[in-house]
């Protein structure tokens, strides 16, 4: 009751709010707490918080842009100036469930066609590429399917639409896509089913399309089952887990049936989700595009999961239980002063979800809510209680598991740690071009509130950053071989090699032989270490090894050699060897901000003694304390 209870605040407080310009955004409601909040036995049912907190916030935003139109603005963006080349499909979709969701008989319904067809009008000459195609394409055939498509657009507006809204905008001719990564087939497959659905086409294009999304799942998943993002380069992200899980729901939206196959690789994904299940309804901890998108994606793969019957009756009600903790998440920590904040409050994310996008996220995230709990409720959880014996379950899971993605010529996978509660994810994967740089792909243990990288950020967050004497850069980041998982009790030992390391500068993750490089992790209760042996090629001369460490503990202090103890956080000590002098300081830089919330306190460790000719010892460990969940 006490999680209704305080969602019921929230709603009377947002009836009354300041708009997200007013909220300083400096103010860190969260700095205390860095999980957020930790939902127990006593969270609200799914719909609840869907229906009766999440779609009057979204209601809101709906009526200031029938009264504002153009001249709106939200979290001081001017939205129709924004450059946000998906928000016409987006508003479209929106502005869609407000109709849908309406009762048979509702008095309400024609002036909400009245006011869809508006807005139609009024975006009609704006850009709207790929997912705002398929956003408008679905929002079309939600209105169609009901009889109503006719009297929510006015006929000029629904001939320009059904021009525009077309996947040969972002396809070639051969079934190519131009300049966008191997996802957006699924995207490209969705408007052409939805536009044969609508009567706009042949069935011939999404059948092409369809069989190319997966053909190329299958070419790249390999035997493990998890889309590649890249051609084989070894990106195995959120996306790569998500993805299955998307394209389950749009074959499920658009009538087709998913086969044996897609099930199979769909329960992959839940294979690799159910470890991370948490009291927090916290998400995926690295890789791009995370944060409040790191929990949606839970919540697309697990109803998907739960609709096509891939999952125990057990799992089913623990992954619904999980499902509630996202969404009153969502409510308790993502929404401020009546929109979703992605930006504030020292929160960083990645440029293609930066703050010009507000409104329109807004709207993407409200909807995958809204269609995943639809989904739950179809299952009869509406109004459930989330079972109470979740926490309990929790404690069943196993203690390390490991998730493959390729093995070969380079592996790539995933350990996953379970230590009192705490999830504990250890990537081993190249973020190939654009990312392999980019501290959340790198080859470390991540954690939710505890141990986090910096969206788009290029420091050298534990992992050696290695100068040679001609001023190349050098990092440990794409070419693993020789990975080794092995669990002794409570311990569980990684390894590996790498025969190259990755040239810095670089768009794409380049090969460098002048450096190898043997990697050991040892992942114990309360304790992390890893050890490197950094050996250069010979003649090559190393100047200088870099490591940092951003933390959200505070009051870092030096305790010995190489070693920093904090005075609070979960995070209670950092020590390292071969890396000279560390100095801990407060994390002032914005460089150092979390998807959640900003990192307090950075240690920088630097050994610019010159280094010619024999092997590195290199080596950290922290230690941290028991979460706060039981």
């Amino acid at each position: 009751m006490i999680a209704r209870l305080a969602g019921t605040t929230a709603l009377l407080a947002l009836l009354g709010a300041a708009p997200p310009e007013a909220d300083n955004p400096d103010t860190n409601r969260w700095a205390d707490r860095p999980h957020g909040p930790i939902y127990r036995n006593d969270v609200a049912p799914m719909d609840w918080t869907v229906s009766a907190r999440l779609m009057p916030q979204v209601e809101a935003l709906l009526e200031r842009l029938l009264r504002e139109k153009r001249a709106m603005s939200l979290g001081g963006v001017k939205v129709f100036e924004s450059g946000d080349k998906f928000l016409p499909g987006k508003i479209a979709v929106a502005m869609a469930t407000r109709i849908t969701a309406l009762p048979e008989g509702d008095p309400r319904l024609e002036q909400r066609l009245r006011d869809f067809a508006d807005i139609a009008d009024l975006t009609i000459a704006d850009a709207n590429d790929s997912w705002g195609i398929y956003y408008y394409a679905s929002a079309l055939h939600a209105l169609d399917e009901r009889k109503l498509l006719t009297r929510a657009v006015r006929p000029a507006t629904l001939a320009r639409l059904r021009t525009q809204l077309d996947w040969r905008r972002f396809v070639r001719p051969d079934l190519s896509l131009i300049d966008l990564p191997n996802n957006y087939y699924g995207v490209a497959f969705s408007i052409a089913r939805l536009r044969f659905l609508m009567g706009w086409e042949s069935e011939a294009a999404s059948e092409a399309l369809l069989a190319r999304t997966l053909d190329h799942y299958r070419k790249y998943s390999g035997e493990y089952g998890f889309a590649d993002e890249t051609e084989g380069k070894g990106r195995f992200d959120r996306y790569s887990v998500l993805l299955i899980g998307e394209i389950a729901q749009r074959l499920v939206e658009t009538g087709m049936t998913p086969s044996a196959e897609v099930k199979a690789w769909l329960r992959r994904s839940v294979d690799l989700l159910l470890p991370r299940f948490n009291l927090s309804g916290e998400g995926f901890e690295y890789g791009r595009s995370i944060g409040a998108y790191g929990e949606t994606a839970f919540l697309e793969v697990l109803t998907a999961a739960a609709r096509l019957k891939v999952l125990t009756p057990e799992e089913e009600r623990m992954a619904y239980a999980f499902s509630s903790r996202i969404a009153a998440r969502y409510m308790d920590f993502w929404v401020d002063g009546g929109s979703v904040d992605l930006w504030n409050q020292g929160r960083r994310t990645d440029a293609y979800r930066g703050i010009h996008r507000i409104f329109g996220e807004n709207l993407s995230l409200a909807r995958q809510y809204v269609y995943t709990n639809a989904i739950w409720n179809d299952l009869g959880y509406r109004g459930r209680e989330p079972d109470r014996g979740y926490a309990r379950w929790l404690e069943t899971l196993p203690r390390s598991t490991t998730t493959w993605f390729a093995r070969g010529t380079h592996d790539r996978a995933l350990v996953t740690i379970r230590d009192r509660g705490r999830v504990i994810g250890l990537p081993i994967i190249n973020g190939a071009e654009g990312q392999h740089m980019h501290n959340p792909y790198f080859p470390v243990p991540f954690s939710p509130g505890m141990l986090q990288g910096s969206a788009d950020a290029a420091y050298p967050h534990l992992v050696p950053r290695i100068t040679l004497a001609d001023g190349s850069v050098l990092m440990p980041l794409a070419w693993f071989k020789d990975v080794r998982v092995a669990r002794r009790g409570a311990v569980t030992e990684v390894q590996w090699r790498q025969d190259a390391l990755d040239l810095m500068g670089e768009k794409d993750a380049r090969p460098d032989r002048r450096a190898t490089i043997e990697t050991r992790y040892r992942l114990a209760p309360g304790r992390i270490t890893r050890i490197d042996r950094l050996v250069p090629a010979a003649g090559i001369r190393i100047v200088r090894v870099d490591l940092e460490f951003a933390s959200f503990s505070r009051g870092g202090r030096a305790a010995a050699m190489g070693s920093t103890a904090f005075s609070s956080g979960e995070v209670r000590t950092f020590s390292a060897k071969g890396y000279g002098a560390c100095r801990a300081e407060p994390a002032r830089d914005p460089v150092y901000r979390a998807p959640t919330g900003p990192f307090e306190t950075v240690v920088r460790c630097a050994n610019e003694a010159p280094i010619a000719g024999r092997p590195i010892a290199l080596s950290w460990t922290l230690s941290y304390n028991s979460p706060v969940q039981p």
